[in-house]
């Protein structure tokens, strides 16, 4: 309890040192076209792991998206042994900050979830960082499961390429999901939770608007959460 503790009061400190940091704003949202081409699932349920930043403003936009059933804030790219938030946090464990998505594809398909992530969730573009955060341990990746979501991830990034639709180059990892782990119960939604943090005010519900103000088809008002999931 006393590490959590101390884990809080520092970020609640950083938060306020970002709030003060000038010339760092929350990421842009940037219409874009659907992809060309989709993952065909079947089945009721599906899931997908993306990684862009800060995992409290992913999970948030997700939460907020219709034909979402869960988002968890975690780990992917490293091993078991180093998925804790204070070991992540060094930068040396090749995980990053991910959201793993389950989502119904009768209702939203992983095409227009690539569409969010690379519209609203995150900037694409920026390496290793995003916003105040500084590392590998924030880069833009997608964890694809298999290859029908590899295949559909790399046409996409191709397909904004060509449009031009960033005015920098895409540098989004597509990698093979080796494993996902959840993050600690404290960074469950985060977002919901905390709304008065001044980190989650000037970099997180921006997100979630433009999720609104954007895709206002594919938003929904009251986010899915975590801790609304039957236990067990």
């Amino acid at each position: 309890m006393n590490r959590i503790l101390l884990t809080l009061a520092a970020l609640a400190i950083a938060a306020w040192t970002f709030l003060g940091t000038p010339g760092i704003a929350a990421e842009k949202a940037v219409r874009l076209p659907p992809p060309a081409t989709d993952v065909r699932d079947s089945g009721t349920t599906a899931t997908a792991v993306f990684a862009g930043g800060c995992f409290w403003g992913i999970q948030g936009v997700f939460q907020h998206t219709a034909g979402v059933l869960n988002a968890v804030s975690g780990y992917a790219g490293g091993d078991q042994a180093s998925a804790h938030y204070q070991q992540v946090g060094s930068g040396r464990t090749g995980h990053a900050e991910a959201v793993q998505i389950t989502y119904d594809p009768r209702q939203v398909t992983y095409g227009t979830l690539l569409q969010i992530y690379f519209s609203v969730a995150h900037d694409p573009t920026q390496l290793n960082r995003q916003g105040p955060d500084t590392g590998s341990q924030y880069r833009s990746a997608v964890f694809y499961r298999d290859a029908e979501q590899k295949r559909v991830t790399e046409a996409y990034i191709a397909q904004l390429e060509a449009a031009k639709v960033f005015p920098a180059p895409i540098v989004t990892q597509v990698t093979a999901l080796p494993a996902f782990y959840p993050a600690e119960a404290y960074h469950q939604d985060y977002a919901t939770l905390h709304p008065t943090s001044p980190y989650i005010a000037r970099f997180d519900l921006p997100k979630i608007a433009n999720l609104k103000a954007t895709l206002p088809q594919l938003y929904r008002e009251q986010p899915v959460l975590v801790s609304a999931q039957p236990k067990g």
